[in-house]
């Protein structure tokens, strides 16, 4: 028994930022951003649009996918759900309720399908593969739609130019099955292992500090910004390159397998420096981290998936490909997955 990831799809906002257009509202520019960040664009999404919005529409893109695989109706697929996961960070409501995920059941027809948010930030689509393998590993449950989704433009304080650069929004979702293939010798498929972790040490490394419960906004306030990331650079990057290299080292020997066993490592969309650190200290060559950071910017927890179905729609996930995951985020959170196509 095997839980394989099926199908994939991913859904961005329309609104497209280049580095020079964010320059002309914040003090930056297009090279300073590109040196220190490999980051050259982002989607921002318009004011009429919600998370659930690019949530319900990076499913939908995901069934479709299924169905053209499998020749089922779309909307018999949806209905064969048997749990939607969300992670997100930048829900539709204050402390998720309702729970964004409860929204999306509803806008794509899964009315047999149990609901629920998480909040791990960038590590959400890691956490979301360990959950749904637990899930699927027990009773009669089929199928898992895991979706992951931000729109982080509605947290950043555009006028911080530390921050506002670094981010943009963005949705992706998988449907993972539980299927009758091997998850060990020759054939073996699906999601092997994940390893999972925090440092709740690093807490206000990225942080969101008001909205919450424990600093709530109080009655006649005066506000003259609202909720936003806050966000300690050097800690998080030096957290993020130890994060993944130990990450990456830990699953690969618990695996028995090595570096150049591996067809591609897609790792969170944080910072090109990060990865390009992390592959230096793991003497991994070009190459087998996969980015477009430069195209998206950080969608925190959207930026793996959406990575992974650029690779899948593009041709380039071969059947039997060993690829890993790694992520790291607010929490300060980590984790990674390896996954046989």
């Amino acid at each position: 028994m095997a839980f394989e990831i099926v199908a994939t799809g991913r859904a961005l906002p329309k609104n497209r930022i280049t580095n020079d257009e964010l320059s002309a509202t914040v003090d930056t520019n297009d090279e300073w951003i590109r040196s220190h960040t490999g980051i050259g664009s982002r989607y921002i999404a318009g004011e009429d649009v919600a998370t659930s919005d690019l949530a319900a529409l990076a499913a939908k893109r995901a069934l479709a996918a299924l169905a053209k695989k499998t020749g089922e109706p779309e909307n018999s697929i949806a209905e064969s759900i048997d749990v939607i996961i969300v992670s997100t960070s930048s829900g539709d409501y204050v402390g998720g309720v309702p729970p964004t995920s409860c929204v999306v059941q509803n806008k794509i027809g899964a009315k047999n399908a149990a609901a629920f948010d998480m909040a791990v930030c960038c590590t959400g689509f890691i956490y979301g593969l360990e959950i749904a393998s637990g899930l699927l590993s027990t009773g009669s449950r089929k199928r898992i739609l895991l979706i992951c989704a931000e729109l982080l433009s509605r947290i950043t304080d555009w006028s911080d130019r530390g921050t506002c650069v670094l981010f943009g929004d963005g949705a992706a979702a998988v449907i993972i099955e539980k299927t009758q293939a091997p998850l060990t010798g020759d054939g073996k498929r699906g999601i092997l292992r994940c390893l999972l972790g925090a440092d709740g040490g690093g807490a206000e490394s990225l942080i969101v500090r008001r909205g919450g419960s424990k600093n709530p906004y109080r009655k006649n306030e005066v506000v003259d910004k609202p909720p936003h990331i806050e966000m300690d650079g050097r800690a998080v990057y030096n957290f993020a390159v130890k994060t993944i290299t130990d990450v990456i080292s830990k699953l690969l020997e618990q695996e028995g397998v090595g570096i150049s066993d591996l067809a591609v490592i897609i790792p969170h969309q944080a910072n090109v420096r990060i990865v390009e650190a992390a592959r230096k200290r793991l003497g991994a060559p070009e190459g087998v981290f996969y980015t477009n950071m430069e195209e998206y910017a950080n969608t925190s927890a959207a930026s793996i998936p959406i990575a992974l179905d650029e690779l899948n729609e593009a041709g380039r996930l071969k059947k039997g490909d060993l690829i890993m995951v790694v992520g790291f985020g607010g929490g300060l959170t980590f984790g990674g997955a390896l996954i046989v196509w």
